[in-house]
């Protein structure tokens, strides 16, 4: 019998538009067909502490980008402990659409608080918890555009209804990431058929295989 492979946490990131909800189920499932015990989560949510405080960030009010950024934080350490965690423990990979990069690249860069700022709100609420593997889909950007534009999201919610500068910043703040961290992040092309992307996202994840 091979030897198991260890449990990893692995998160897919990327602004508008990009295919993430979608490439997260296909490549969940290709994981699977190799085997393995997979957790399919997102944020904000993943629990029920974090989805309540989904509605809140996404749904319900205009909130100031400092509230904003305290709201994701607390949704991820309770998702973190009660979804994340518990999962790697008992041995199951977990795969996240969205995680710290996205408070960082939205609230940190495009909203102006800074990246340590985030930085600083996830060491105290999740202890620096960090991805073993960030899959960072990208998209031209007129491509992206086009693709948020005609999708159904069932009421557009106030962060992802935001100016088209404001997301140009969030894509300019995870091309930054990217490079800070190469030994952590894969980028992504995104373009082209679906079953394309999800061979490269599972090619940027052999050497975790």
């Amino acid at each position: 019998m091979p030897e198991a492979v260890r449990a990893r946490f692995v998160t897919l990131e990327g602004g508008e538009g990009v295919g993430k909800s979608t490439q997260l189920k296909a490549l969940a499932a290709a994981l699977r067909a190799r085997g393995l015990d997979l957790v399919e989560t997102r944020e904000p949510g993943g629990s029920p502490g974090a989805e309540a405080i989904r509605s809140l960030l996404l749904h319900d009010h205009h909130w100031t980008p400092e509230a904003e950024a305290l709201l994701f934080a607390a949704a991820r350490a309770d998702h973190v402990a009660t979804t994340i965690r518990p999962a790697l423990e008992r041995g199951a990979w977990v795969l996240c659409d969205r995680f710290v990069d996205s408070s960082i690249a939205y609230q940190g860069g495009a909203g102006g608080l800074g990246f340590e700022a985030v930085r600083a709100l996830h060491g105290f609420g999740s202890h620096g918890f960090l991805p073993d593997r960030t899959l960072l889909l990208k998209l031209p950007e007129g491509e992206a555009e086009r693709r948020a534009s005609g999708r159904d999201t069932g009421g557009a919610d106030l962060i992802g209804g935001r100016d088209a500068s404001y997301h140009r910043n969030v894509v300019d703040a995870f091309d930054r990431l990217a490079k800070d961290e190469p030994e952590r992040f894969r980028v992504i092309d995104a373009s082209g058929a679906a079953e394309e992307v999800t061979a490269r996202l599972l090619a940027a994840l052999e050497d975790l295989l």
